[in-house]
């Protein structure tokens, strides 16, 4: 099986898993044709079925055919993956009381705390965008 890494590093497969992951969420079905996907990212069929492909192989899509069409449906259970290695890095893993902050901070130079805080704000940044994307991702359990 493929690096599931691998397979969502590509931009155009993960515009496809949007658009599946919001057709799942629009519709009872949850199911989108080749061509709708092709319209709506404005992509050509060939293109779209390669990308396809890759993704059903590695298990993120699953297909109905009927007749010369196909349906697609997202599978998020290969995302789970992604998330339990994100999940470190999301949830802080750490406690403050840990750090001897007055230590730490007397040889550390203002351009390094600048850069520290740019880093700070960006990984916040990634962090809430990934738990965004999990969130939305993750099947919804029905009670």
């Amino acid at each position: 099986m493929p690096d599931i890494f691998d397979i969502v590093a590509d931009a155009t497969r993960r515009d496809i898993l949007r658009v599946l992951l919001e057709a799942s969420e629009d519709s009872d079905s949850g199911e989108v044709s080749v061509s709708q996907i092709v319209g709506d990212l404005e992509l050509s069929q060939p293109t779209v079925s390669k990308h396809l492909k890759v993704l059903r192989e590695a298990g993120l899509v699953t297909v109905r055919e009927e007749g010369q069409h196909r349906y697609y449906r997202i599978d998020v259970a290969p995302l789970d993956e992604i998330e339990d290695w994100l999940m470190p890095f999301t949830s802080g893993g750490f406690e403050i009381e840990d750090i001897d902050v007055t230590t730490l901070a007397a040889g550390i130079t203002d351009e390094t705390k600048d850069f520290a805080a740019q880093v700070g704000k960006v990984f916040a940044d990634t962090s809430h965008r990934v738990s965004s994307v999990v969130d939305r991702v993750r099947p919804k359990r029905r009670r």
